[in-house]
């Protein structure tokens, strides 16, 4: 780790130099550490669950990613596995046997999923997964809450508007307002909102799509109840549910949070995990729905790259480790070691502060609790976690540059690594 001798020069020059060659220098806006007003740190390598910066700094990084790397960065069985494959062709736009595999073992994995349709990225997977759903039931409407970020899809860049039944309006430039028009917004853990929805549009809602456990408000917990009464809706509806577990699939149970909570959606949009780090997606389901894709069906999706050979021998390997005994357990009390910490540092530190966590995803506000929803999450002290954050990262601990992530944990961390950040949130925290 380091402390004093932390040093950024490398890593200015170079975002100086990308600023000029890329949009904000990055490649996906949260990079760019504009919310905790900072710059980023570049990585030069990564391995178990570290990071190292081109200046040499060290972190303990809590990120995973952004979610695959449970199993810790550089795993050498997954390593050791793409070895192998890679001399074999890095893609043939052609059927493999990975892909019957991979899906064998997302079907096996996942109570509700009966077939699966591979893709590159979490966003083709929602896309895809709501054009499904249109297509199945002939409506177009569809439900999405407030704080879940489901890609940059021009119908899901959505922001909700006052009261419970507002229609959405775009949230982006170059999004036009025909394409969000048919999309309803409620408030997360607000079922009441939901019901108002339905009642108002009660044969025209072709999907609702949520993250069963919100990870892009940071993390939101579901209520007792919530997950239950939107399976009931909209089964009495004739909507497909859809659970967004791009984030929270193998992560939370190996069965995603569907398991965890028992609850069984008509449709899944999974990704990171299932491609052990490398670019990846699927949405799955139903059999009756997923026959509806080309070429069985007729609803049309196609991708060169879906179904590599590369992201599928990583995403086999990782699924495999993570079903050896013992490995949630771990992965649950060491989050709970971390979760708990940190929000005993900050109350320690006499700091408004609310812990949510549900298995290897937590997220520490800046707030008087309870944060259920994403306008609790917003009464966060921005501030007070920008200043936060850059302590913890001269400190050698790399969290994620927003108040609106999760944290996650992976198998490669010890209980050395929460220990030295909870000291080190002690320390940061004291001094704010």
């Amino acid at each position: 780790m380091v402390t004093s001798a932390f040093q950024t020069a490398q890593s200015h020059r170079l975002f100086a130099e990308a600023q000029q060659l890329m949009p904000g220098g990055v490649n996906s806006p949260v990079r760019a550490f504009k919310s905790v007003g900072s710059e980023p740190v570049f990585i030069e390598r990564a391995e178990g669950a570290y990071l190292w910066d081109v200046d040499g700094n060290r972190y303990i990084e809590y990120i995973n990613t952004w979610g695959p790397s449970i199993v810790g960065h550089s795993h050498p069985e997954v390593v050791s596995a793409l070895r192998e494959a890679l001399p074999k062709g890095t893609s043939y736009g052609a059927p493999t046997r990975l892909e019957n595999q991979m899906a064998r073992r997302v079907i096996d994995a996942i109570p509700a999923v009966e077939m699966v349709r591979f893709v590159n990225s979490g966003t083709e997977a929602t896309m895809s997964a709501l054009r499904l759903a249109r297509a199945f039931t002939g409506r177009e409407k569809i439900i999405k809450f407030e704080g879940c970020y489901h890609g940059h899809a021009d119908m899901l860049l959505v922001q909700a508007g006052s009261g419970v039944a507002t229609l959405g309006l775009p949230d982006s430039p170059g999004v036009p307002k025909s394409t969000t028009a048919a999309t309803l917004t409620a408030p997360y853990n607000d079922l009441a909102a939901v019901e108002a929805l339905f009642k108002q549009h009660p044969s025209d809602v072709a999907g609702l799509i949520l993250e069963p456990v919100v990870g892009n408000a940071g993390c939101l917990v579901p209520e007792i109840g919530f997950l239950e009464g939107l399976r009931d809706l909209t089964r009495a509806h004739g909507t497909v549910l859809i659970f967004d577990e791009v984030m929270s699939g193998f992560r939370l149970s190996y069965g995603g949070a569907q398991a965890r909570y028992g609850i069984e959606p008509d449709l899944t949009c999974l990704g990171k995990i299932i491609g052990g780090g490398l670019p990846v997606g699927a949405y799955a389901g139903r059999r009756d729905i997923m026959e509806m894709v080309a070429p069985a069906g007729p609803m049309y999706q196609a991708g060169t790259l879906s179904g590599n050979p590369l992201a599928m021998t990583a995403g086999i390997k990782t699924l495999e480790i993570l079903q050896r005994p013992g490995t949630y357990e771990r992965l649950e009390e060491l989050s709970a070691r971390l979760a708990d910490g940190l929000l005993a540092a900050a109350r320690e530190a006499g700091h408004a502060a609310t812990g949510n966590r549900v298995g290897a995803m937590f997220t520490l506000f800046f707030t008087e609790g309870p944060v259920r929803n994403f306008a609790d999450a917003k009464r966060s002290d921005l501030q007070k976690f920008a200043r936060f954050h850059r302590g913890m990262l001269e400190r050698g601990v790399y969290l994620a540059p927003s108040q609106f992530e999760a944290g996650f944990m992976s198998l490669a961390h010890t209980e050395e690594d929460i220990d030295y950040t909870v000291a080190a949130a002690r320390t940061v925290l004291a001094a704010l």
